[in-house]
């Protein structure tokens, strides 16, 4: 990986579908997405081995929680979450307007492709899919 700085720019995508990630950069150590939510989210409770997140609403309204059904935060524009690795979470977006929700990451090993970010989830509840369409997740390098 070269180690050279790199810039970008966030264009907020027509939320045509449930779910859309905008990947802003990554690092085999971090990675920044946005996620435009207009239905459901993080929706089983999962947990994840190696990475340190931090959530931080933009637009819309957000709901984490510690398990199926406790509320560890009901989020708006300016708020966040801060989640260690290791701990169990999932969340959804709430009300009319889509969620917005800025997702940095932070592993604790070098993780250079998108089957080992994925490979550190740890599932507890099954996963809720919307279909693969409801994803548009375009990593950088």
């Amino acid at each position: 990986m070269s180690e050279t700085m790199k810039t970008f720019r966030y264009e907020r995508p027509d939320p045509d579908k449930p779910k859309k990630i905008v990947w802003l950069g990554k690092t085999d150590r971090l990675f920044a997405t946005i996620q435009v939510i207009t239905k459901g989210g993080e929706t089983n409770l999962h947990s994840h081995t190696h990475l340190d997140g931090l959530w931080y609403v933009l637009k819309g309204r957000g709901r984490f929680y510690s398990d199926e059904t406790t509320l560890a935060g009901d989020l708006g524009p300016g708020e966040g979450i801060l989640i260690p690795r290791g701990v169990k979470y999932w969340f959804e977006a709430v009300g009319d307007q889509p969620l917005e929700i800025l997702q940095v990451e932070c592993s604790d090993k070098g993780m250079r492709t998108m089957d080992e970010l994925m490979s550190d989830r740890n599932d507890f509840t099954p996963v809720k899919r919307m279909g693969a369409e409801h994803l548009d997740a375009k990593a950088s390098s």
